[in-house]
């Protein structure tokens, strides 16, 4: 980082992580998009959470304000450098300086301290004193796609960007832990924000894999507002009681559809219509 940072200015390292955050996105909101949206969409549609698809203008919402959250996100990553250049973070660029063992225990501890920032910090923008400057823009999208993953206003964004130079002014931080750690977040985040529940039905009744969030747990924070709060880890929403108290029940039932039931659904509101039409 330093060295790339010595060699392109600071005008040049913004442009590459700007550019390389634009191709994570791409890559990793554009795949879910294309894979289970677009090819799978239909063979997949009892999957889909609330039963529908959100407008084309709410998914060109996500596209802009992911756009804009980039730009803070790259003026993070410039101050990271610049940090790290003058030895105000623990960056580290041999990992023999502290081991392979603590490269390991790093990205584990990252995404704990990651899960336990978000969850404080996204219940903090939901005070009625600050949801509409900081995090309305988000909750624009109460039925999301996977573009609305880094959907946020630029003050959300400021406070979404903090975890690295908080995490590396607490943490010695290798290159290849931080890494780690944003594929496994972006991957995270564009699953909760799938609108698919691809989760297995039996996944919240298994005491080894209830713990984790699903993106029912997600989809329904969007559309409820006052619950769900957690990102990839379902400890704090237990301690604090603010699951939603029909999460695992919803969750079930979405996971539990399947293919017929859908069709039958979709005959059944068809027929309806016809039926009022006619009337």
């Amino acid at each position: 980082m330093e060295e790339l940072l010595s060699k392109v200015g600071y005008g040049g390292f913004f442009g590459i992580v700007w550019g390389t955050l634009l191709i994570r996105y791409v890559l990793f909101a554009g795949a879910a998009f294309f894979i289970v949206w677009v090819l799978l969409g239909r063979k997949l549609s009892h999957k889909l959470i609330q039963e529908k698809k959100p407008e084309n203008d709410r998914i060109r919402h996500e596209v802009k304000y992911s756009l804009i959250t980039f730009f803070v996100f790259a003026l993070s990553g410039v101050f990271i450098a610049w940090s790290q250049k003058n030895g105000y973070n623990l960056i580290y660029n041999q990992v023999s300086d502290y081991g392979v063992p603590y490269l390991i225990f790093s990205i584990f501890a990252l995404i704990l301290l990651h899960d336990t920032y978000f969850y404080w910090t996204h219940r903090l923008m939901h005070h009625k004193l600050l949801f509409k400057q900081f995090h309305l823009v988000h909750h624009k999208s109460t039925n999301p796609s996977p573009w609305a993953a880094f959907s946020f206003h630029p003050l959300e964004a400021i406070i979404e960007s903090g975890i690295i130079p908080l995490a590396s002014v607490l943490l010695p931080l290798h290159h290849v832990a931080m890494i780690v750690f944003f594929i496994y977040m972006t991957s995270l985040n564009v699953l909760g924000h799938l609108s698919y529940e691809l989760f297995p039905s039996w996944f919240l009744r298994s005491k080894f894999t209830n713990w984790h969030n699903t993106t029912t747990h997600h989809n329904m924070h969007h559309k409820y507002f006052n619950c769900n709060y957690s990102l990839y880890f379902n400890f704090w929403d237990r301690i604090m009681r603010t699951n939603h108290e029909k999460y695992q029940e919803t969750f079930e039932v979405i996971a539990s559809r399947n293919p017929l039931q859908n069709e039958s659904t979709a005959l059944s509101r068809r027929m309806d219509s016809e039926n009022s039409a006619a009337a």
